[in-house]
């Protein structure tokens, strides 16, 4: 039984791409889609089942056309940003202060056209052991979760030690973790067992893999609840919950 509840589905929705293209990592750039076109996209992802929405300050303009888009449907999805980083004219700053933290969520709330985070993610940079240990962060994202403005909280990170620091208190933890990168397959096993739901971000190794080996590699560890992936298509969503659909069917029918 996981910590928090969260209702995670197999595959969740990254919207980075709805708010930002520059300083990207993906292989072939992209245009930024206009207001109406985020509009449809992520109201047909609601449609067809995919109720997990993740997003972040640090992506550009992809939490305020969250709130404009599906604001109205707010009991449909569970969203899910971050705190810590912020992106301003085409470079990233980070602040983990007490005040940062709170100001953070207090815009992301008004941004996202709602009362409450589903979940909240420390953004950390590379150096994510000492973000944990020498800043406020944790103590600020526990104190909101305790007043109620947070329902759940947890760490996007990148090393094993990181991960495992998080595990007494998180929720949730986001990781790497795909064909070509399994260092975490540890930590993820680790938190599975404390009850902390994993997340996989990135599993396509920005556009390196193809969604029909990634998808069924990603999801076959069960100790993985969910997979977040960004798409500009329609349907190319679709396929990516149809893969991840009959996989996960694949292992319950066993």
């Amino acid at each position: 039984m996981d910590r928090a509840g969260l209702k995670l589905g197999p595959i969740g929705f990254g919207a980075f791409k709805i708010g930002r293209n520059v300083k990207v990592k993906y292989a072939q750039g992209y245009d930024l889609p206009g207001i109406e076109d985020v509009s449809r996209l992520l109201n047909a992802v609601l449609d067809m089942g995919v109720s997990h929405i993740d997003t972040a300050p640090a992506y550009g303009l992809s939490e305020e056309r969250i709130g404009a888009a599906i604001g109205h449907r707010r009991d449909d999805y569970l969203i899910s940003t971050k705190v810590g980083e912020t992106f301003t004219d085409g470079e990233s700053t980070y602040d983990f202060s007490r005040q940062a933290v709170r100001e953070s969520v207090e815009r992301s709330l008004k941004r996202l056209k709602t009362d409450r985070l589903d979940l909240a993610f420390i953004h950390c940079p590379r150096n994510d052991v000492e973000t944990l240990e020498q800043t406020d962060v944790v103590e600020t994202l526990l104190e909101l979760q305790r007043l109620g403005s947070i329902r759940a909280i947890g760490v996007s990170g990148y090393t094993a030690e990181a991960i495992r620091l998080s595990l007494p208190w998180a929720d949730a933890v986001m990781v790497e973790y795909h064909p070509y990168d399994t260092s975490l397959a540890g930590p993820i096993a680790e938190a599975c067992e404390a009850g902390v739901d994993v997340i996989v971000k990135k599993g396509l190794s920005s556009g390196q893999l193809t969604p029909d080996v990634a998808i069924p590699f990603i999801l076959s560890n069960s100790c993985v609840k969910s997979l977040v992936i960004g798409a500009l298509s329609v349907d190319h969503m679709r396929e990516n919950v149809r893969i991840a659909r009959n996989v996960r069917n694949e292992i319950q029918g066993e």
